[in-house]
């Protein structure tokens, strides 16, 4: 399995061109409908993240092999961490912190990674469901 139509994009305010974009490839890999809609909120959502907390600067890189389409959103800041990816919902009455939780709500798969350059949120859809 090897990973095809790799594509890489700077995080900016453009967060319309930046879901076209993620949308274009998202439907050339196969997804549709709810599934699709799914991923780019996600994506949106992470994005936003990187704008507000992850100072400022980032990229969105998507790709796909055999079973999964993958979107990475990567910052400069680093402060996610990987046990930041199995937060529960938050409590009735916030109004800030649903990012993370709404993005594993969405996708097949969310992890985390910091590393030293900053933390990446993988977000992750298969291509074939079960029961599809």
């Amino acid at each position: 399995m090897t990973a095809t139509g790799d594509r890489r994009w700077p995080i900016t305010s453009d967060l319309a061109g930046l879901r076209e974009r993620i949308q274009l490839s998202a439907t050339r890999a196969g997804l549709s409908g709810e599934r699709l809609d799914n991923l780019l909120i996600a994506a949106n959502e992470a994005a936003i993240n990187v704008l507000e907390h992850g100072g400022g600067s980032g990229t969105v890189s998507i790709w796909q092999d055999d079973s999964f389409l993958t979107v990475d959103v990567t910052d400069s800041v680093g402060s996610l961490k990987p046990q930041d990816a199995v937060r529960g919902r938050p409590e009735r009455g916030a109004s800030r912190g649903f990012g993370l939780w709404l993005m594993s709500q969405l996708c097949d798969q969310l992890n985390i990674h910091q590393g030293p350059d900053g933390s990446r949120v993988r977000l992750r859809m298969r291509l074939h469901p079960s029961g599809s």
